[in-house]
């Protein structure tokens, strides 16, 4: 082999090593790829899983939904006779009625939290929400903000977030020359300027009750 061969086998080497590392970076860009693509994937499958869950919680709220609107009234009724049992009766079969209508109650809405039935019972002064409340009259109350709740006429119910029934409840009237809380955006939407159309969305309000 004469001298002259050798820059043309430098060349063929130059040329093999350019070859290697052009195949090297497209591997590397093909792996880039892949590992999106799965990455990808991952996010679709974590999605439908969850918009899965989402849609079998829907289902159930929906198939049970009326069967636990038709046990409000049973539940109503056991609320009413346990606050009007007599609590110093000395007979003892008056004693053990008491008790087990009591027991009955609590048996009743326990089943009711075991299934996703969430009582709504909103504490004095807490701030009216009209999506869980409905107003049904408005009273003076000195003690609570404009707005707030002053009573629970009647508790309401939520079936795994979904309102099934409203608490009616009693609100507070804002008094002539009361100014709304400071820092407090929301004014009391039962205000003597309430009845506007913009006033008027949001929750219910009885003046009928």
């Amino acid at each position: 082999m004469s001298e002259d061969n050798f820059p043309a086998d430098e060349n063929i080497g130059t040329t093999a090593g350019d070859a290697g590392s052009d195949q090297l970076e497209a591997l590397r860009a093909e792996a880039a790829g892949l590992r999106e693509q799965v990455l990808r994937y991952a996010a679709e499958i974590e999605n439908t899983k969850r918009r899965a869950e989402r849609e079998a919680n829907d289902a159930r709220a929906y198939a049970i939904q009326k069967f636990a609107r038709d046990l409000l009234g049973a539940a109503d009724n056991l609320a009413r006779a346990t606050a009007a049992a007599p609590s110093d009766d000395a007979d003892p079969v008056v004693k053990n009625f008491v008790v087990g209508v009591q027991m009955t109650e609590k048996e009743l809405l326990g089943a009711f939290e075991r299934n996703g039935l969430k009582k709504i019972d909103p504490p004095k002064g807490e701030k009216f929400d009209p999506h869980k409340h409905q107003a049904m009259m408005e009273q003076p109350g000195s003690d609570v903000a404009p707005g707030a709740v002053i009573q629970v006429l009647q508790p309401g119910y939520e079936l795994l977030g979904r309102l099934v029934r409203p608490a009616m409840v009693v609100v507070a009237a804002k008094q002539p020359g009361q100014a709304a809380p400071a820092g407090d955006g929301a004014a009391n939407p039962y205000a003597a300027s309430a009845g506007t159309e913009d006033d008027a969305q949001g929750g219910a309000f009885d003046t009928r009750a």
